[in-house]
């Protein structure tokens, strides 16, 4: 089986005023029209049309229609007809952690870090409506394995808005997931934080986006993250967020490849041991940065360790990458808790990542030729 997945070439997201955010949107630039002052309209699917006919006659017709984002659409519209729109659809980005240091661990279990953290070019889309009920939200993807539940950050964080301002405001959710769990990525959290902001448009604007960020730290630490600017210097449980100036250029080229496996983070902090991790202060690890660019020695990630105990096939992906790269790439690092591996200067795949393809395609043929014989032996 292969053992890596190979994400995205992709790039920092641009983290200043005039393109991370717009006059309309501080925060969450919005994927599509940015005019706020008009209803927002999701891109449609082609219709699906049947033809039905009388067998004797061409000339008696039945046309059936099978449009339900149509029909959404026209509901969200009759929800609430003051409010500012009826839907929204947003895009999502993910995190990298250019450095992770865990300074602490605290008496309330939780570890105190210290981490540059920087939005890049990947996320999901999120698609938003107003829904009738006053009782119930609905989630929707386009993948298997993500609860719909409140288990899920999105559904947390549009109950803990109704908790905090006492709106009434119930939606539909479809959430396009590009961002895989379990890769260190913060694609929950950033789902989670675009969840509040959205359902803050949709009312009003009934909290700042300080409140919002302030709140967001009650359902996640590295949801307040997502309510900066794009660049920042997170610190305590993630939730201390200092904004920065981007410390790198925004068209900066890196390769983004995980295992086939996830890793939990709650097995990857349990292994932790604090005299196992740098002695590097994080504040020095951020002038380094801001001063001479990016480069293996500054890309301290001290997670690593305990997560290459879980998953042991994460080290060796590291290794990989950094010998097939051939001095191409500036510094190869894990992000966040893992297991997505990151190569920054150069948005090209190791080769390997291909021939695993390869490999995986050729078992795949031999195991069905297996299953042929079997079959023609019974």
């Amino acid at each position: 089986m292969a053992s890596t997945q190979f994400l995205c070439s992709s790039h920092l997201f641009p983290s200043s005023r005039s393109s991370f955010r717009s006059s309309h949107l501080p925060r969450f630039k919005p994927y599509g029209s940015s005019n706020f002052h008009s209803k927002l309209h999701c891109q449609r699917p082609h219709l699906v049309r049947a033809m039905v006919s009388d067998s004797n006659t061409s000339r008696k017709q039945v046309e059936i229609e099978y449009d339900p984002e149509g029909r959404i659409n026209k509901l969200a519209d009759e929800v609430d007809k003051d409010a500012p729109f009826s839907r929204l659809t947003l895009f999502s980005p993910c995190k990298i952690n250019i450095f992770l240091r865990i300074t602490n661990k605290r008496e309330d279990g939780y570890h105190d870090l210290a981490s540059l953290f920087h939005v890049i070019s990947l996320g999901d889309i999120i698609k938003f409506s107003l829904s009738p009920s006053k009782t119930t939200d609905r989630l929707s993807t386009n993948v298997s394995g993500v609860p719909l539940d409140d288990r899920n950050l999105i559904i947390k964080a549009l109950n803990l808005y109704r908790k905090k301002t006492g709106s009434d405001k119930f939606f539909w959710i479809h959430l396009d997931k590009r961002v895989p769990t379990g890769a260190g990525l913060g694609g929950g959290s950033s789902n989670a934080a675009t969840a509040l902001w959205a359902a803050n448009q949709f009312s009003g604007c009934l909290a700042t986006e300080e409140e919002l960020q302030e709140w967001s730290s009650e359902i996640g630490s590295d949801i307040p993250f997502f309510f900066s600017q794009g660049a920042a210097y997170c610190s305590g449980r993630g939730e201390i967020v200092q904004n920065i100036a981007p410390p790198l250029s925004l068209d900066i080229p890196m390769v983004l490849i995980k295992p086939q496996e996830a890793c939990s983070t709650a097995e990857v902090y349990k292994r932790l041991r604090l005299d196992q991790t740098s002695n590097v202060d994080p504040l020095t690890l951020l002038e380094n940065i801001k001063r001479n660019g990016i480069s293996q020695d500054v890309c301290i990630n001290d997670l690593e360790i305990p997560a290459f105990e879980v998953l042991p096939s994460l080290k060796r992906l590291k290794q990989r990458i950094i010998a097939a790269s051939r001095g191409e790439h500036d510094a190869v690092f894990m992000s966040g808790s893992g297991s997505t591996i990151v190569g920054v200067g150069s948005a090209d795949p190791p080769q390997f990542v291909y021939d695993d393809d390869e490999e995986e395609e050729e078992e795949e043929e031999e195991e069905e030729e297996e299953e042929d014989d079997a079959i023609s032996l019974l």
